[in-house]
């Protein structure tokens, strides 16, 4: 309840504060009395899609700690924390990047890596992960959080969000403008008719599912580089296929919607599912593709 609380609070707002940049700019009136101002439309679905992608992106670790229950360790408490710690460090300066925030949460299997920039960023591993796994197994999955952060898989990620939510607001007013106005051809009128309401909407659903197909397909390609960068950080496959192996048993544990691209695994459904099959993430390394 907590986690739908957040993510529905934390839309409203960004939608709001889109809003309000978008009237001071004057890029909303992109319905005028001559017509689509296609520049003004282009501005306002730049703010609307790009706008939202990056303040989720600066807000990732607050939100993720506060949806997952992150607890951070700052100091820590026991021999594990300190390996997890130490193993941690140990790949960043590898990777080359800053030492990240290290974090747990309770539930089951998963971890996740977030955060807007390379050298700033957080690294959480959940309870039942450190309890199912083997440490090997557990230090190849931070690895592999590891390297989506090396990578810059966040900021790509968030990119190409920014881009295909301008796409779909910016093509569901042209094609909305289009078709209310062959339906009301030879009639006189000021604003927006039915037809271009309607059009719109069902645009901004249709096509925002076509826009998450995309994005979850190129999520699923960075897995696979994410998988190879754990396996180049530990200078060898095998953990990382066996860290694999044990999750494909395992019941994974539930990221809050935010964060399900950037966790070690996610549910299934092919086309918009942010992580392949785990068999083919195996199979992958074991080819050394």
């Amino acid at each position: 309840m907590k986690r739908v609380f957040l993510f529905v609070a934390t839309n409203l707002a960004v939608v709001v504060v889109l809003g309000v940049v978008a009237s001071l700019l004057g890029v909303n009136r992109y319905l005028t009395a001559n017509g689509l101002n296609l520049g003004a439309l282009l501005g306002f679905a730049l703010i609307m899609g790009f706008g939202g992608a990056f303040i989720s992106l600066l807000m990732s670790k607050t939100i993720a700690k506060w949806s997952s229950g992150v607890q951070l360790i700052e100091e820590p408490r026991n021999a594990d924390e300190k390996w997890i710690v130490d193993t941690v460090r140990r790949f960043a300066d590898k990777a080359g990047i800053g030492m990240p925030e290290v974090g747990i949460f309770p539930g089951e299997p998963n971890a996740f890596a977030t955060g807007a920039f390379k050298n700033n960023a957080l690294v959480a591993v959940s309870t039942g992960l450190l309890q199912g796994m083997t440490r090997e197994e557990v230090e190849a999955v931070i690895g592999h959080e590891v390297a989506h952060i090396a990578n810059g898989d966040m900021v790509t990620m968030t990119l190409l969000q920014g881009v295909m939510n301008t796409f779909v607001v910016f093509l569901s007013r042209v094609i909305g403008y289009v078709v209310d106005g062959f339906l009301r051809r030879g009639e006189q009128s000021s604003g927006p008719g039915i037809g271009y309401i309607v059009t719109t909407i069902v645009l901004d659903i249709v096509l925002g599912f076509l826009a998450a197909i995309i994005v979850a397909w190129f999520s699923r390609q960075r897995e696979f580089r994410a998988d190879r960068g754990a396996a180049q950080l530990m200078g060898r496959k095998q953990p990382m296929i066996n860290a694999l192996a044990r999750l494909g048993g395992m019941v994974p544990g539930e990221l809050p919607k935010g964060l399900q691209s950037m966790g070690i695994t996610s549910g299934v459904g092919k086309l918009f599912s942010t992580h392949p099959p785990i068999e083919e993430r195996i199979a992958a390394l074991q080819q050394g593709a």
